[in-house]
């Protein structure tokens, strides 16, 4: 087999693995190191190879380990993190449905509205799809279920609405893309602003819609009269307020040039405890709690870049990327077909797979080809971005399902979620359409605030 040959085998082995269901940071490491351990040998002679352990995958290994560690970027993701589980443990976020359900308590499929809102808010501070529908399906659907509502409904909302942190600022996944890419973070927040925004507000338009042709999925709950207008304006000034402040100073410090990612990272963490301590709600416990699992989560984190950078480099020297990029210049491709080709890519490998893979992987084979196809590489990262929500919302692998599965348990059947939430996919897809006939979604705040952008 030549190196390009092993390296195609390398990649199917690695989904076929995944998808038996073996841990990916650690398959991706050990891949990497197993096939960089072969493409090296190959690479010297036996002489100059000496003992078995003189191999330059080992120091790649080591290199790259590094490189994750001194990553000043990557540096927001633990703050960020940190600033996501106290606000979920200080119960913050339950004040926050509690309001948004009394404050939307008129209109269609109320409590499906406070849920997508309070996911949207809850997933900027957090940023971990898992957290967010975990914590929601625990809060929110209990109550959509004693109000009666269809099962199906109630869960599509949940796990849609879940996956909104990875795209609407500050997300953990844009300061990925812009160290993978090197692009500028504050230019990917700016552009990501308007099409997360947009993406939420088609949702809750759905939902509104829906409910009031087919009221019966979504029955209006019983509401207690003696709360009074005063009292609802009070909660939603103590709940969604300070909660939503923080992250608007959070995403102004940056977009503003303030602040750089990881400093306003710090600045949201340090707000989060104060918003804690405020609801009297911080505790040595929680307070531990947090840490605790900021440490886990950022560990995992650490160790994919790891098993992904290791992979990638692996892949890139046995002449992966370079096979691809040839066989998708060898189509003599229109722009427009390029962006099909590579979103579509993209859709079908976010089935086995997560968007940290996605973008260490295989994003980079797509970049260098942005200049020959006269793409700008903002407004790819953003149909990047959209369409990475599919990842957790496309059947038979749609994680944001099993997360919600795994604490409803026997609550629920799976293929109901499935079915609950096959319209929010459509509903993106959509979305990635309308971004693409009007780039302007994308553009034009990044340009109004920094500039027309010139590669």
């Amino acid at each position: 087999m030549t190196n390009p040959q092993v390296a195609i085998f390398m990649l199917c082995l690695f989904i076929f693995l995944v998808m038996l269901g073996f841990p990916i940071a650690f398959t991706l490491l050990a891949m990497g190191v197993g096939f960089g351990y072969y493409a090296y040998y190959q690479a010297g002679s036996i002489e100059s190879l000496g003992d078995v352990f003189d191999n330059q995958i080992f120091y790649l290994l080591n290199q790259n380990t590094y490189s994750v560690m001194e990553n000043d970027t990557l540096v927001a993701i633990p703050l960020f993190l940190f600033m996501g589980y106290v606000v979920e443990r200080a119960n913050i976020v339950n004040r926050l449905f509690s309001s948004l359900n009394l404050a939307a308590r008129n209109l269609p499929g109320s409590m499906a509205i406070a849920a997508l809102v309070t996911c949207a808010v809850f997933s900027t501070a957090s940023g971990i799809v898992g957290a967010v529908v975990t914590l929601m399906g625990l809060l929110a659907y209990p109550a959509m279920a004693d109000a009666n509502y269809r099962k199906d409904f109630a869960s599509g909302v949940i796990c849609a609405g879940g996956t909104l942190g990875i795209l609407i600022p500050p997300s953990i996944m844009l300061i990925v893309y812009a160290a993978i890419a090197e692009l500028s973070p504050l230019r990917l927040y700016a552009a990501a602003v308007f099409p997360g925004l947009l993406l939420a507000g088609m949702y809750i338009v759905y939902v509104i819609v829906r409910v009031y042709f087919n009221p019966s999925i979504a029955p209006k709950p019983v509401v207690d009269s003696t709360v009074t207008r005063g009292q609802i304006y009070w909660q939603l000034l103590t709940s969604f307020l300070p909660l939503t402040l923080l992250i608007m100073l959070v995403l102004g410090t940056i977009l503003g040039g303030f602040a750089t990612p990881a400093e306003a990272a710090a600045m949201g963490a340090m707000g989060g405890l104060l918003l804690a301590a405020l609801y009297r709600s911080l505790t040595w416990t929680k307070l531990k709690e947090s840490v605790y699992l900021t440490a886990k989560a950022t560990a995992m984190v650490c160790w994919l870049f790891v098993g992904s950078w290791t992979f990638a480099s692996i892949f890139s020297y046995l002449g992966g990327h370079d096979i691809i990029e040839h066989w998708v210049l060898a189509m003599d491709l229109q722009p427009w077909q390029f962006l099909v080709l590579a979103q579509l890519i993209i859709f079908l490998l976010g089935w086995p797979l997560e968007w940290s893979e996605i973008l260490i992987i295989f994003v980079p084979i797509f970049l260098p080809m942005l200049d020959t196809f006269g793409v700008n590489p903002y407004f790819f990262a953003m149909l990047i971005a959209l369409n990475l929500q599919t990842s957790f919302l496309t059947p038979p692998m749609a994680m944001s399902a099993y997360y919600l599965k795994g604490v409803l348990k026997n609550q629920i059947e799976l293929m109901d979620i499935f079915k609950g939430i096959m319209p929010y996919l459509g509903i993106v897809i959509f979305c990635m359409v309308l971004m693409y006939m009007f780039p302007g979604i994308a553009l034009w705040l990044p340009d109004k605030l920094f500039g027309e952008y010139i590669p």
